[in-house]
């Protein structure tokens, strides 16, 4: 049987500068007795994403994209993913929650399901001409909305904001494979 620590007492394994592996401990700056949701960097983070993503959904309302309709239209457009598998994957999508998308995509004349000539078991997803046109524009309207939401940074508060927010992230994926393997 395995142990279930809570997460604030389990050191999370991490690779330091020197690619060694080492165990980091989780920082101490939130207390129980004192939490407030409005102060932990989660809240914040998860309120300036729902906001960064109203203002695209707002910025592409001439498209008729909704923000579950268009990051996956904007995958295909980069060709990040062809199959709905890839795509679910890609968008942290279950292939339910996905397929029910490019129904809708497919709908609106966006994309459209071609079964591979290598593998007949394969579904690919292709954009339609409408669909490239209409994710030719997602690209300034991510870039003009992100600026906006950085306005007053320089270039170096940018970077660092970057490089922290990665590093939260990889401390994320650490805690998730680490949870997963135990």
């Amino acid at each position: 049987m395995t142990s279930k620590r809570p997460l604030s007492h389990t050191a999370i394994p991490a690779s330091g500068p020197d690619g060694v592996q080492s165990d980091l401990a989780p920082a101490a700056f939130y207390q129980a007795k004192a939490y407030r949701p409005e102060d932990s960097v989660g809240y914040l983070m998860r309120n300036i994403l729902n906001r960064v993503a109203q203002e695209v959904e707002r910025q592409l309302a001439d498209t008729a994209l909704t923000n579950a309709q268009w990051v996956p239209l904007y995958k295909l457009f980069i060709e990040d993913a062809s199959t709905v598998a890839q795509l679910a994957r890609m968008c942290n999508l279950d292939n339910g929650a996905m397929t029910r998308t490019l129904d809708r995509l497919e709908s609106k004349g966006l994309c459209k399901r071609v079964r591979s000539e290598i593998d007949r078991r394969v579904v690919n997803i292709e954009l339609t001409d409408a669909g490239r046109q209409a994710a030719s524009v997602i690209p300034s309207v991510l870039c003009g909305v992100q600026n906006a939401h950085l306005a007053g940074f320089n270039a170096e508060e940018f970077e660092t904001l970057r490089g922290y927010l990665r590093r939260i992230l990889t401390n994320a994926e650490t805690i998730a494979a680490h949870a997963k393997n135990s």
